[in-house]
């Protein structure tokens, strides 16, 4: 297994195709929830193992925090496997490299013990994004 910045069209509808399978089919988050207007200014990662794509994210900059978001695993690839964890590891390493060490990200509020685990302190209350419960939380890497 193995994360990559994307750095091409492919790699990138590689990433939207994980993305549509959890987020779209999965959840039923509307396609024009997921795929939003700030898709452009995001850096995307793509979570390969043996050429198939398993899992996808993407990082903003905003107002100084990095912005963790649309992290997402295929279902086949959740359980014990590290796959989220390496995802996360690699777009903390990109943070750092950015010389951004603050983090934020709206977790599921099922997501919310694996991002605990990783360091990341909730911060809001629950709220509602495209119908799912969510929590802020937070990091300093």
């Amino acid at each position: 297994m193995h994360v990559q910045l994307v750095e091409n069209e492919q790699q990138l509808e590689d990433a939207y195709s994980v993305r549509k399978t959890v987020f779209v089919e999965e959840q039923l988050v509307p396609i024009e929830e997921e795929i939003d207007e700030f898709e452009a200014e995001a850096a995307h990662f793509v979570l390969y193992e043996n050429d198939q794509a398993i899992g996808a994210g993407r990082f903003r900059v905003i107002d100084g925090f990095g912005k963790v978001e649309r992290i997402c695993v295929l279902p086949t690839h959740r359980i014990a496997k590290g796959s989220g964890r390496k995802i996360m590891n690699f777009i903390e390493g990109y943070a750092l490299s950015k010389g951004i060490t603050s983090l934020k990200l709206n977790a599921q509020t099922h997501a919310e013990g694996f991002y605990s685990k990783l360091g990341y302190q909730t911060v809001s209350d629950i709220f509602l994004d495209a119908g799912i419960p969510h929590v802020t939380m937070i990091k300093k890497i």
